[in-house]
């Protein structure tokens, strides 16, 4: 297994270009929150905000949005039952992530469907949570999309077949290649594995730690994930995801040296210094010289 070199997050956080503008930075919509999961979607958006995100907009309870624009102004949201909207927001999203806080009912699997149906080659597809349990359930066959996959180990378990016991370094990488060419899988764990199908070799974190086991620390990589999935042209998505993966973790263990629990909105709040951190070759090299 790889793990994440300095060169490697280097060529993918990079400075913006001086004329650059919101719609560089990726349309995102964010689909979930339904109840009780309210805060699920939330955490997600900071996350996606922070990571850059040009648009963001999140489809979700109306109960709940009164209180993602008190966190988080500057999110979009609308009521994840106006299909109408739904089907509009679909077709001008380039980035969609799917569960975060998604109940597993009917009518959001009647959801789920829609999204197969409506998406497109070129879109970002993100499968998290609820939204990997309602798939798993279904019989649905995957669209032809650029997909990402972010399960939990009983979300693998779902999706692969193995179960926990059996979820062993060379099993997993075998269960990654029955998806779709290019499906990048982020297999969260103890021991977070980063695969793409049609790739021998994934990615295997070294940083991160048990202080990150509270709820909504999924939710807020999901967002991260789908903030960098909608930016960073120059290399391949695959690329995006693992280093999106690795700052999460990274940013965790830091906050860990002077606290006993990393929240996940305290991840959020750091992103955009990290990322400007590493988009500064020169701040990163007189960095690592004073080590």
């Amino acid at each position: 297994m790889n793990t994440v070199q300095k060169d490697e997050i280097q060529r993918v956080i990079v400075k913006r270009e001086a004329r650059s503008y919101k719609g560089d930075f990726g349309r995102l919509l964010l689909i979930g929150g339904t109840y009780p999961y309210g805060g699920a979607i939330i955490m997600a958006a900071l996350a996606a905000v922070h990571s850059g995100a040009g648009l963001v907009t999140v489809a979700t309870d109306p109960d709940n949005l009164t209180a993602l624009h008190s966190h988080l102004p500057e999110a979009m949201g609308f009521d994840l039952a106006d299909h109408e909207l739904l089907c509009e927001q679909l077709q001008k999203a380039s980035v969609i992530l799917v569960g975060p806080g998604l109940k597993e009912a009917r009518e959001n699997q009647a959801i789920l469907h829609m999204i197969f149906e409506k998406i497109s080659s070129q879109q970002v597809l993100i499968l998290d949570g609820g939204a990997i349990s309602l798939f798993a359930a279904s019989q649905f066959e995957l669209p032809e999309a650029r997909l990402v996959f972010t399960p939990h180990q009983k979300e693998w378990e779902k999706l692969s077949g193995l179960d926990l016991e059996s979820q062993t370094e060379d099993k997993s990488r075998k269960a990654v290649q029955s998806f779709p060419q290019g499906t990048v899988i982020v297999e969260k764990g103890p021991h977070t594995r980063i695969w793409a199908s049609g790739q021998e070799e994934g990615y295997q974190l070294d940083v991160g730690g048990p202080y990150q086991a509270t709820g909504g620390m999924g939710d807020t990589l999901a967002g991260m994930i789908a903030g960098f999935a909608g930016q960073f042209p120059q290399v391949s998505l695959y690329e995006r995801v693992v280093v999106a993966t690795y700052l999460h973790s990274a940013i965790a263990e830091d906050l860990s040296k002077e606290v006993y629990v990393v929240l996940p909105t305290t991840i959020s709040q750091e992103i955009p210094k990290w990322m400007k951190k590493w988009s500064d070759k020169d701040q990163v090299t007189s960095t690592e010289n004073r080590k």
